[in-house]
């Protein structure tokens, strides 16, 4: 069981997610959990501390399934299968992180302790930039960054914008097949 601040900082995420950034107060997450009031406010002082413990939260979490990720295969078609099943995982299980990840990027955007960790937290560019120099890349940095913003977009894509309004449930082979399409044209085209 998640410590207690852990539960915090996941109905953090949750009221983010569902309600907006405006929504998060420490009363909003008190309510969440069924705590007595004021029980958010002991272990978080301030409205800044409670958004800082989200962010640690969603980026906890990404780092941990970086962990658990296999060592890719060098097969283009294997490879665009396994990054699409990845982030089809991600669309079916961690729906609220990405909802929340994406509202805190914009919230904290001038807020550069807190928009860095966000904004790496999904996609490891180094990870990335390791996969394209064993593709044989010539700039594996590059074709590393570039791709990471186009699985940032593929993502975004399916949870908040025109791809969305598809009908493409996540945790399916219909949207694995989207996701693999995309990834492998990508894939071929920076390895062309």
């Amino acid at each position: 069981m998640p410590e207690r601040r852990e539960q915090i900082a996941d109905a953090a995420i949750t009221i983010i997610a569902h309600d907006g950034m405006r929504a998060l107060t420490h009363r909003a997450v008190d309510r969440e959990l069924g705590l007595p009031g004021g029980s958010t406010s002991y272990y978080f002082r301030t409205r800044r501390a409670l958004v800082e413990s989200a962010v640690r939260r969603l980026t906890e979490r990404s780092r941990r399934d970086f962990e658990n990720t296999a060592p890719p295969p060098l097969d283009l078609t294997s490879l665009a299968e396994d990054v699409a099943r990845s982030l089809d995982r991600m669309l079916h299980t961690r729906r609220d992180d990405l909802i929340a990840r994406h509202a805190l990027t914009v919230e904290l955007s001038g807020d550069a302790e807190l928009h860095a960790p966000l904004a790496t937290c999904l996609f490891s560019r180094v990870r990335a930039a390791e996969l394209f120099d064993a593709l044989g890349v010539a700039d594996p940095d590059s074709a590393g960054a570039d791709f990471v913003s186009v699985v940032e977009g593929l993502v975004f894509d399916r949870f908040m914008g025109a791809r969305s309004l598809d009908g493409i449930e996540p945790g399916t082979e219909r949207s694995v097949q989207q996701l693999t399409r995309a990834v492998e044209s990508y894939l071929r085209g920076a390895t062309a």
